[in-house]
């Protein structure tokens, strides 16, 4: 009964700091998949169309598409196998959930990219 204590709380404190990121974002997620005693990690690129859930619970669902074929994932944000996240773009969109992705083809499926204002130097 202790042993389990010990590797819940282990979990618990492994804490991935990952950047903050919201739908529209085009994101490069690596997870660490281990097949019998090998382990690698694959890397999943796309545009994140939802986030969902609340504090340890988050989970957001990643889509891109592969040759012709739209393929979505779901990842828990604080999931021990979510080695890294990062951003690529940062997408204008105006709804949280981009569910109408789902039915664009081709260009457009596009995404704007949002503009950021570059400080001015003396």
């Amino acid at each position: 009964m202790n042993v389990k204590l010990k590797i819940v709380e282990q979990a618990l404190s492994v804490k991935n700091e990952h950047p903050s990121f919201g739908p529209g974002d085009n994101i490069t997620v690596s997870y660490k998949i281990t097949e019998g005693n090998k382990e690698r990690i694959q890397e999943f690129r796309g545009d994140v169309i939802q986030i969902r859930g609340i504090g340890e619970n988050k989970m957001f669902t990643v889509r891109k598409l592969s040759n012709g074929v739209g393929v979505e994932r779901v990842f828990p944000l604080n999931s021990p196998f979510v080695a890294t996240i990062q951003v690529n773009k940062i997408g204008r969109v105006r709804r949280a959930k981009l569910f109408y992705q789902r039915d664009r083809k081709g260009k457009a499926s596009r995404i704007q990219e949002k503009r950021q204002a570059v400080a001015a130097t003396a």
